[in-house]
């Protein structure tokens, strides 16, 4: 067995630290938590396919008109020969192959943890798209912006709400995450004080707010007074979770 330290795929940004993505944090949180040993390889959006189907990762989905989708987070686990794409699974993999390690999706839960947080962000795609594109790498963000544009039928730069129209979007985003918080009342994790993955998504997701927007921003700001200040005392709490601060070399 090798004892080289698994691969994480990750994709840059001109963000302190680097990371930012959603679903890539899912798994930087897990590695981190599980104190696996590990190595981020920073992959640029155009290149995501062509490092997929040479490592042998699967797409993460399958389009409507029969064309794979491929994306990050991936990993290549040395010790095994494993090549694993899409968070949820990475994280079965990880409990099931690291036993000894903190189980993120204890038995009976997996239900629980894939939809706890389903479809209560819907309302930040908006906001979420045209900031992203502006910490992109030039060579992801010409990518992401043709291929969001595309997707979207409509330029990033005229997503963002503004007016009446932000007032209501807004409120509807924090509503969403307030319907999040009374299924836990008082409890601090999904599972009470117990860390588990569902915990990590949504931390995920304030993570992508956070890099996204700028800390200094009014967006950010005001997310973290949401639910009495719940999201930001999870943040702050997995904190110790997020591994140093990485930043990725230059690409050609």
């Amino acid at each position: 067995m090798s004892n080289e330290p698994i691969i994480f795929y990750d994709i840059p940004s001109t963000a302190p630290g680097c990371a930012w993505s959603p679903n890539t944090w899912i798994i930087r949180y897990a590695l981190n938590l599980k104190g696996l040993e590990y190595k981020t390889v920073w992959v640029e959006y155009p290149d995501i396919a062509d490092l997929c189907k040479r490592i042998g990762a699967a797409p993460s989905m399958i389009r409507k008109n029969g064309s794979p989708y491929y994306t990050l987070p991936v990993i290549e686990d040395p010790a095994t020969g494993t090549v694993l794409s899409e968070s949820l699974l990475i994280t079965e993999y990880l409990d099931a192959t690291y036993p000894g390690t903190h189980a993120l999706i204890p038995p009976g839960t997996r239900t629980l943890q894939r939809s706890s947080y389903d479809h209560v962000t819907t309302a930040s795609t908006e906001y979420i798209m045209p900031a992203v594109a502006d910490i992109l790498r030039p060579r992801s963000k010409g990518y992401f912006v043709r291929t969001r544009e595309e997707s979207f039928g409509k330029k990033l730069a005229d997503m963002t709400p503004t007016g009446e129209a932000h007032e209501i979007a807004w409120k509807e985003l924090e509503a969403g995450f307030g319907r999040v918080s009374s299924w836990m009342k008082d409890d601090m994790f999904v599972m009470g004080d117990v860390v588990s993955y569902a915990d990590l998504v949504v931390a995920g997701e304030f993570q992508w707010f956070k890099k996204s927007f700028g800390e200094e921003s009014d967006k950010w700001k005001d997310m973290l007074t949401w639910q009495g200040g719940r999201w930001a005392k999870l943040v702050n709490n997995l904190q110790k979770y997020e591994g140093p601060a990485e930043e990725a070399p230059i690409s050609e």
